[in-house]
Parts: structure tokens; C-alpha cells; sequence
């Protein structure tokens, strides 16, 4: 099978972009990743990079990142049932083990449990736009959860919002000391994480796979529409996203980021416009893909794309090396965390270029090829990594 390097490209994207959101989540309380007030009104340059990320990058990478996953659910059908399976259920395992003894801010199990149900409902809808449109009510009906979810809420903000003194130093003990308290912990975290999927992020990933299996069918995430199509989707989608956006951002920060508006009602908006502007991102990569395409550092993200497993795992080693291990965690500010970002991007784009000069695939992604064929009854393969 033909890689498509401009898919490559955006998964690459989506795999650094992923990072500018996670640093909050590695190097302060938990409570901070969606409140900047989680310890009194922050400072004006922590307010801006606040609304920056919130508008640029918040869930967009994330969202992003899912819709390139269903996309390659539709491209592995032909693999059949077996295989599927023993892939997402090897992706399962891994994130069970990233989420639990590493940390408890891991996607990839949510992707994998997803995905072992949206496969078949790629699989099964026969029609194109009969699968992008269930997708899109699937999310929909994600969103419609959320609302019901904050008229059913006290609005009273509990620790995971506002967090006490003696809070933070519990988070900060078990983070730094690690052992089996941590484990606890984030086994603790994995819980309410698996209930949430269930509940309300379910739905959202399912329909946005079953988006991406739809945009791979017509030939949309192909690059098979002419470059004056994308430029347009492009500007029209990331346009209109941000229209949906600016209003909740800016009623977040009148109200104080005040739980009973903030915590569920005001996230609705950036959920509606995560999408849009996701796909908008994409359109962006394929309609200037001729320019792009002779830049070196494109090819760089090339090869972080190709190595997206590893390239994640390998942003959790580095930054909980630095936070927890270094004693970094709580050290620093949302708008100074950026300033670490480039350094662990750089780690990654270099690894990316050195390991695929001498192997066709990261180590992560050959472990789970081999694990997968093993599983799926396949013969092993005995080439080198890759």
C-alpha cells in the first residue's frame, strides 16, 4: 500500500499539535487544564495564552488526530475482521499501561475501545454520505450530553475545578514520588476517564472516525479535489470556527471561568467548532501541499507522522522525566510550559529522522505490527524494523 505523504504531514501535525495542550496537563495540577483560574484570577499574559490555545489548538489536534484514525480504519477494512481487532485490542493494551503506569492523560485506550465498535459501522454503512452523516449526529449527540450534563450539574465546583492547598500537595506528592500511590491514582483517574467515554466522549470519537472513514471513502483525506477546493474549505471551516469560538472564550473570561457556566455549558462551543476547524487544518495542508512539499521541515513532520505512536509515548517519557523526575511540576506558568514545547518537539522530529534513515517503522509501530500479526494468526514477519 502507497503512503500518502500529506496525510503523513497533517498526522504529524496533529501528533506535535497534541503537546500544546498536554504540557498544562504534564506540568500543572490536573485542575488547570481547563481552568486558568484554578488558583485565583491568573495574570493577563497567562489569560492570553489561555484564549490562544483554547482557540487554536484546544481539542482541535485531538479531534484532528481522531478523524485521521478512522480514516485509517477505512483504509485497513480490506485486512478483515481479524486483523482490526487485534490491532485496536494491542492498542488497548498499550494504553492501559501508558494510562496506569506512566500517565493519566493517555488517549489511546479511549481511541482503542472506540474504535473496536466504529470499525464495523464503517464496515457496514454502505453509502458515503449516509456514514459522514451519522458521524456528525453521533457528535452531535456528544455535544446534546454535555448540555444535558450541565443542567443536571449542582454548579458547585468541587477539587477537580477549584483545588485546596492540601489538594495541590497531594497531587504534587504522588506525581513526584510515583510508586504505587501514583498508580492508585491514575487507576483512580481511569475510572471516571472510562465513565466519561462511556457517557459523553464516546459518542464524539465514534462520530468523528466515522467522519474520517467517510472523508477517506470519497477521497477527500486522498487529496483527490482540486487545490482551489481545499484553499476554499479551508478559510470557510477555520472562518466559521472561530465565530463559534470568541463568544464562549470571552464569556469564559467575564464570568471568571465560574464553574456553573464554564464547566460544561461554555465548553459546548468549542466543541461545535473543533471540527470544523480540524478539518479545516487538513484542507490547509492538501490546498497548499505544492508549496509545503519543498520545505525540509515538512518532511520532517513526514516522518513524525509515520511514527506517531512512538513519537506520542515518546512525549510522555521526556515530559514526565522533566516534571516529575526533575521536580519541574508546578514550576512554571501555562505561558512559560510553551517554551519547553519546541525542545521536546525538536526531540521528536530528530529521533523521527534518525530512526527511519535506518528502519522502515518507529519501534512502537513495528511492536504492534508483530504483536498484531501474532494475534490475527498472521505469519511473522521477519524483515527489519518496519
Amino acid at each position: 500500500m502507497q503512503r500518502n505523504i500529506t496525510l503523513d504531514f497533517i498526522r504529524g501535525l496533529a501528533v506535535l499539535g497534541i503537546l500544546l495542550l498536554n504540557i498544562s496537563g504534564f506540568g500543572l495540577p490536573s485542575a488547570a487544564y481547563l481552568n486558568p483560574a484554578w488558583r485565583g484570577m491568573p495574570a493577563v499574559h497567562e489569560i492570553w495564552t489561555w484564549a490562544t490555545l483554547d482557540l487554536l489548538a484546544q481539542i482541535k489536534f485531538l479531534t484532528l488526530f481522531a478523524i485521521l484514525f478512522g480514516a485509517g480504519l477505512q483504509m485497513l477494512l480490506p485486512r478483515g475482521k481479524g486483523w482490526l481487532q487485534s490491532r485496536l485490542t494491542w492498542l488497548a493494551i498499550f494504553g492501559f499501561i501508558h494510562a496506569v503506569f506512566f500517565w493519566e492523560g493517555d488517549i489511546l485506550l479511549d481511541y482503542a475501545i472506540v474504535g473496536l465498535i466504529a470499525w464495523r459501522m464503517i464496515r457496514d454503512v454502505p453509502s458515503t454520505r449516509s456514514l459522514f452523516n451519522t458521524g456528525a449526529l453521533l457528535y452531535l449527540v456528544g455535544v446534546a450530553v454535555l448540555i444535558v450534563f450541565s443542567m443536571i450539574s449542582s454548579g458547585k465546583a468541587n477539587s477537580s475545578w477549584l483545588p485546596g492547598i492540601a489538594d495541590l500537595q497531594y497531587e504534587s506528592f504522588w506525581k513526584l514520588a510515583g510508586g504505587w500511590e501514583a498508580v492508585q491514582n491514575r487507576l483512580d483517574h481511569l475510572s471516571s476517564s472510562l465513565l466519561a467515554l462511556g457517557a459523553q466522549y464516546g459518542w464524539q470519537l465514534a462520530g468523528l472516525m466515522m467522519i474520517g472513514g467517510a472523508l477517506m471513502r470519497n477521497g477527500w483525506l486522498k487529496g483527490e479535489f482540486s487545490l482551489a477546493h481545499y484553499r476554499r474549505t479551508a478559510w470557510v471551516l477555520i472562518g466559521i470556527a472561530f465565530l463559534i469560538q470568541i463568544p464562549g472564550i470571552f464569556l469564559q473570561w467575564t464570568l471568571r471561568w465560574d464553574f456553573r457556566w464554564t464547566g460544561f455549558l461554555l465548553q459546548v462551543p468549542r466543541d461545535l467548532a473543533a471540527p470544523l476547524q480540524a478539518i479545516g487544518y487538513a484542507a490547509l495542508c492538501f490546498g497548499y501541499w505544492p508549496w509545503l512539499a519543498k520545505l525540509k521541515i515538512t518532511q520532517a513532520i513526514c516522518c513524525v507522522g509515520r511514527m506517531a505512536l512512538t513519537n506520542y509515548l515518546l512525549q510522555t517519557l521526556i515530559c514526565t522525566t522533566l516534571f516529575y523526575r526533575f521536580g519541574w511540576f508546578m514550576q512554571l506558568d501555562r505561558l512559560a510550559l510553551l517554551a519547553v514545547v519546541p525542545a521536546v518537539w525538536a526531540a521528536n522530529i530528530l529521533f523521527s529522522l534518525f530512526w527511519l534513515r535506518l528502519f522502515r517503522q518507529g519501534p512502537m509501530e513495528w511492536l504492534w505490527r508483530q504483536l498484531t500479526r501474532l494475534a490475527a494468526g498472521k505469519p511473522a514477519d521477519h524483515s527489519r524494523v518496519g
